[in-house]
């Protein structure tokens, strides 16, 4: 945690000037072509990048600029720019996601850059009804008995992966054993009640009754906060860091290159977490975030926050959760 940590002070400083020369080339130069951008993106950040677009409209490079936006399941939303739908700048839950469509769609080299391609930042949650009636504190509260899950399935969405991994590598940061940890997931699983293709979806069956806790994204617990929804939400002690890619296509136009800009500068960052994302830049100032269990301070330090790096990267976790015998299909087959 710690060298991650200092990784991401360390891309601070670069990130900013990369973003200022970049702005400031695009303002000065003519950007002819086309002001149009499509955009095709998982589900969750749409608070998020409908925010964004506004801003970059209002901006000397973006004047103008129209964003077409469509939304889905990472991994669909994948499938269908590999399969042929146009896009412009994609966004994805998860890295495989964007990978997949490398070379062919997006060049080699989207994620040389000072974030590694990565744009926003959240950590999984456990999200329960008003008032948390069941006195939910974290992972080992969700395996007792009339705990009724709500996650999406992992084999259409980002989010669902990453709250498998976080329900999975609880068990390692407490001291437990791979064997234990998939114990616990098999006990998960059976206090599963819905898989929906997606994170927002998931979001949007909780509400409507479904369940009685939901596996979430911090970032949409409390957009669904900031919205009215009658939920409360627990970071828990041992979490997994989310982190959400995205990049240009190869025949993407120059406004939408810089429309990437524009979401790594301060401010492109600081409307990330005004709608509960954790900026990927450091120093970003957050602000007050509506929704936030603590509006003031939204994004409390996890104690024990696990990253994709540290389970071996996603090729590793890919085959060894999610392949065809991975430990994840091997209990969903089996439940």
């Amino acid at each position: 945690m710690a060298s991650f940590l200092a990784r991401r002070r360390r891309i601070a400083a670069v990130v900013a000037a990369t973003v200022a020369v970049t702005m400031g080339v695009s303002a000065c130069s003519s950007s002819g072509g086309s002001k149009s951008i499509r955009l095709v993106a998982y589900s969750v950040p749409k608070p998020a990048y409908d925010a964004l677009a506004k801003a970059f409209a209002k901006t000397s490079a973006g004047k103008g600029a129209k964003i077409q936006a469509s939304y889905g399941p990472s991994g669909t939303q994948s499938k269908n720019v590999l399969a042929g739908t146009k896009a412009d700048y994609v966004g994805f839950s998860v890295t495989p996601d964007l990978t997949k469509l490398v070379p062919s769609k997006v060049a080699t080299g989207w994620d040389s850059g000072p974030t590694k391609g990565i744009v926003s930042d959240s950590v999984v949650v456990i999200v329960v009804r008003k008032g948390n009636p069941l006195g939910i504190k974290g992972w080992d509260d969700l395996v007792k008995p009339g705990v009724k899950i709500v996650t999406p399935s992992p084999a259409s969405s980002g989010s669902a992966k990453w709250n498998i991994l976080a329900a999975w590598s609880h068990v390692l940061a407490q001291g437990g054993t791979e064997a234990q940890a998939t114990d616990y997931l098999k006990k998960f699983y059976g206090n599963v009640v819905s898989k929906a293709q997606s994170g927002s979806v998931a979001t949007q069956q909780f509400k409507a009754g479904t369940g009685n806790v939901l596996i979430s994204y911090e970032d949409e617990a409390i957009t669904a906060r900031a919205k009215g929804a009658a939920v409360d939400y627990i970071v828990p002690d041992q979490s997994v860091l989310i982190e959400n890619p995205a990049a240009v296509t190869k025949s993407a136009p120059k406004v939408a290159k810089d429309f990437l800009s524009f979401v790594l500068s301060a401010q492109g960052q600081q409307i990330f977490a005004s709608t509960g994302f954790r900026p990927v830049v450091p120093g970003t100032k957050a602000g007050t975030v509506k929704g936030a269990n603590d509006p003031s301070n939204p994004f409390p330090s996890v104690p024990k926050l696990t990253t994709i790096a540290q389970l071996g990267g996603w090729k590793v976790v890919n085959d060894k959760f999610f392949g065809d015998n991975g430990i994840d299909t091997k209990i969903e087959g089996s439940s």
